[in-house]
């Protein structure tokens, strides 16, 4: 756990997972929805990132429970969370990266 994670007193990693998205201004309208999948996987506190190229590059960032956890059902979601992404226009691969 980092200093920055005691400070915030939740003793939680901080997770990045970015991807690509068919197009982010859509993909944005979906911010609360998003922010209800990853608390359904173990997740809070979720922010919505955008390249600043312009590009369609996008990250989402929470503090997670279990990043393992996490991850496990990134690469294999279950069929409820598949149709989230699809909808919401993920591209995969996926990149995490964990605070440490």
């Amino acid at each position: 756990m980092t200093d920055d994670a005691r400070d915030r007193g939740d003793g939680m990693p901080r997770m990045v997972i970015t991807h690509n998205v068919v197009d982010v201004d859509a993909w944005l309208q979906f911010k609360s929805e998003r922010a209800e999948s990853v608390a359904a996987m173990g997740g809070r506190n979720a922010v919505d990132l955008v390249a600043h190229d312009g590009s369609n590059a996008v990250a989402v960032m929470a503090d997670v429970d279990d990043a393992d956890a996490m991850m496990a059902g990134l690469a294999s979601p279950p069929p409820e969370l598949a149709a989230v992404m699809e909808k919401h226009g993920v591209r995969p691969p996926l990149v995490a990266y964990v605070e440490k």
